[in-house]
């Protein structure tokens, strides 16, 4: 076996794609938070397209927030790793060197401290999932009870999370007379630069006011949309890799081949890598690219995920394969979403959904259902609920988007229709899961307690009769019945 490694990227086998520019003259320049599949397969490629156009010194750093994964098969092969396209058409293997190093935050706080507040980092970009900005994903502030975060507080020298990892290093910046780095977050969140920069501003004024005035005078935090289908990685995405390229990585990514990202262009003295010749959309305003991304396919995604995983179904594809679950999702589309939606420039919506189907519907991708569907109280708001409070307001009927709450809802009982446990892994699950047992056998009394979660769902829709009783009548029928009839049902019912 031949490990990849910068010795070894001679041997790679004809068709595999390697970099061409000089790896000794990057930099690092970028510091990345939360070095997972989906920044491998997006942003970093983005800046490994943009160094392949231009000699520039855009490296990137690593820091892993929670675990050593990233790192121990990253680090003994420099920090190289494969890239798997996977089309229609067949497989590409391409090899990817814009990243440096991996720190890991839990093993030593202060060298990812260090990292951020020296000179040469110009960029802060981040994918940590919903939960990690340890906010309230209904009201968007921050949680200063969450351990995390009071730790942060009581040890500012040694952060855990990365609101409070931020923070620090921007005060360091600031009392060496540094300029400011940009911080510009890939998550699934609305507005997500608007919704960092305040939990960012909230910490640091826990703090030091003047901190927070000068955060908020100095630092952009740009808005972005980011889309990329990149399942997790599985032991069988490993021996592909050695099959295609003949050399072993330990930390392959598998991706479809579409990617879009759309971004603000504000950072600090302009500095950036020139994304734009690699596809990056530059644009003033996110939020109608965000609200159809969110929308329509994380949206669609989390629908699939429960009611498909309580149906027997393992992926999106296998989900979209049955005709069934394949009609509800285009009538969710057509029914609930796409009436209430402003089209982002450029874009028309029935077309983007034909264009979502059709990714869904590429066998080579395995996105599972049950990746999707983890923390799913923290996602909802965004990706559902924002759908329902639109349709309520124009009195418009929602009972597509109602029925996929009622999933979730489903889903986070612990058990599928089977009576088969469900590994369900989100920060609320004890809370969800025990508000359900204590509201008793009654499914009208289990959808009103978990309703009420106001982390969730607010105070404006437990309140509101119209989407108790949609969502209250969906749930029925999901325990009456199971998901097939009840989308059966459904379908019937609006045909």
């Amino acid at each position: 076996m031949t490990r990849l490694s910068p010795a070894t990227l001679r041997f790679a086998k004809e068709g595999t794609t390697r970099f061409t520019y000089d790896r000794k003259r990057l930099k690092p320049r970028i510091v990345h938070l939360g070095l997972g599949a989906f920044f491998r397969a997006h942003g970093a490629l983005y800046t490994e397209d943009a160094l392949a156009e231009e000699e520039s010194d855009w490296g990137i750093i690593g820091v892993s927030l929670q675990r050593p994964d990233q790192r121990d098969r990253l680090a003994p092969q420099d920090c190289l790793y494969t890239t798997i396209e996977n089309g229609r058409n067949g497989q590409k293997p391409r090899i990817v060197g814009c990243v440096l190093n991996v720190l890991v935050a839990p093993e030593d706080p202060k060298a990812g401290l260090d990292q951020l507040s020296d000179g040469n980092t110009a960029i802060v970009t981040l994918t940590i999932t919903e939960k990690g900005y340890h906010h309230d994903p209904a009201s968007g502030h921050l949680n200063t009870d969450h351990p995390e975060i009071r730790h942060d507080q009581e040890h500012p020298d040694t952060p855990l999370s990365a609101v409070g990892l931020i923070t620090a290093a921007l005060a360091r910046r600031k009392a060496a007379g540094l300029p400011p780095f940009t911080v510009a977050t890939c998550d699934n969140l609305p507005s997500n630069g608007a919704l960092l920069a305040g939990l960012v501003r909230e910490f640091a004024s826990l703090r030091d006011e003047k901190l927070a005035t000068w955060i908020e005078q100095q630092v952009p935090f740009p808005s972005s949309m980011i889309d990329r289908i990149v399942p997790a990685q599985t032991p069988g995405d490993i021996a592909l890799v050695e099959q295609l390229t003949g050399l072993h990585d330990a930390g392959p990514v598998m991706h479809e081949p579409f990617r879009q990202w759309a971004l603000e262009d504000r950072f600090v003295d302009g500095a950036r890598p020139r994304w734009e010749q690699a596809g990056v959309q530059f644009v003033s305003d996110v939020a109608p690219f965000e609200h159809a991304k969110l929308r329509m396919l994380n949206g669609s995604h989390s629908a699939l995920a429960y009611l498909g995983y309580l149906a027997g179904h393992e992926t999106i594809y296998d989900a979209v394969s049955d005709e069934l679950f394949a009609r509800f999702i285009q009538r969710l589309w057509t029914e609930d979403v796409i009436p209430i939606l402003a089209a982002p420039p450029g874009t028309n919506l029935d077309h983007y959904a034909n264009q979502l189907f059709s990714r869904y519907s590429n066998p080579a991708i395995r996105h599972r259902l049950w990746q999707i569907a983890m923390d799913g109280s923290q996602k909802l708001p965004q990706r559902l609920l924002s759908t329902i409070r639109d349709n309520l307001q124009r009195q418009r009927p929602f009972k597509y988007v109602a029925l996929a709450v009622a999933g979730w809802i489903r889903y986070v009982t612990g058990t599928d229709e089977t009576r088969r446990p469900i590994d369900v892994r989100d920060p609320l699950a004890a809370k969800l899961q025990e508000r359900i047992a204590s509201a008793g056998p009654d499914p009208v009394a289990q959808v009103r307690a978990i309703a009420n979660v106001e982390a969730v769902f607010g105070e404006d829709l437990p309140a509101n009769a119209t989407f108790i009783t949609t969502v209250t009548e969906a749930y029925q029928a999901l325990l009456r019945q199971g998901s097939r009839q009840a989308i059966a049902d459904l379908l019937a019912e609006t045909a």
